[in-house]
């Protein structure tokens, strides 16, 4: 017989609690990225997001939070997601390469000052590695999200963080946290930013 929903649930929350026990071992790092993120914003720079599928929709969270809000009042900040474009996307998929979508893109935008934040589950998505690459050869700070192993994502940034795990889902849960806890620390500089 196999299992029912219930026995998935408690094996689903059993797996989910183990990598968030193991989160807090990358404070440091996600301080890092945290620091990154307020000094590139402070001093006029932008966020840039990118990743595939799942990792997609957290790119544009990302961004969607800071150029609205998080989760108090402050101004909108710059952000940007590499993978809202589908003119962009499907142009330089079909004249260069899939693996080329985000670091064409990030040739064009990236600076020094920036953030560019590449989101991989495996770690070794090509097209968020080269955009990684390519945004840190322009002066940009890199951040990658990836899953435990940090695959080549790892060896192309300034700061990884590794969710705990090696299973897609609980390292994009993971990873949704991590991005909550970045827009968190972002708020708390900017709302206590003396008003003009």
């Amino acid at each position: 017989m196999t299992p029912g929903a219930e026995t998935h649930l408690r094996r689903y929350i059993d797996r989910h609690r183990q990598a968030l026990d193991l989160l807090g071992q990358l404070a440091p790092d996600v301080e890092a990225a945290a620091r990154a993120c307020v000094e590139a914003l402070r001093g006029g720079g932008k966020l840039i997001t990118c990743g595939n599928g799942g990792s997609a929709a957290d790119a544009q969270h990302f961004a969607a939070e800071l150029t609205g809000r998080y989760r108090r009042e402050r101004r909108p900040l710059a952000a940007l997601a590499l993978t809202t474009d589908s003119s962009a996307l499907t142009c330089i998929g079909n004249d260069y390469a899939f693996e080329e979508v985000f670091a064409r893109q990030a040739e064009a935008l990236a600076q020094p000052g920036d953030v560019l934040v590449g989101i991989t589950t495996s770690g070794s998505s090509a097209n968020v590695v080269r955009a990684l690459d390519v945004a840190r050869a322009r002066g940009a700070f890199t951040i990658a999200l990836t899953g435990e192993s940090g695959g080549q994502a790892a060896r192309s940034a300034h700061v990884t963080l590794r969710a705990p795990s090696d299973r897609t889902a609980h390292i994009q849960e993971m990873h949704i946290l991590l991005i909550h806890v970045l827009c968190e620390t972002i708020d708390d500089a900017f709302v206590e930013e003396p008003q003009e």
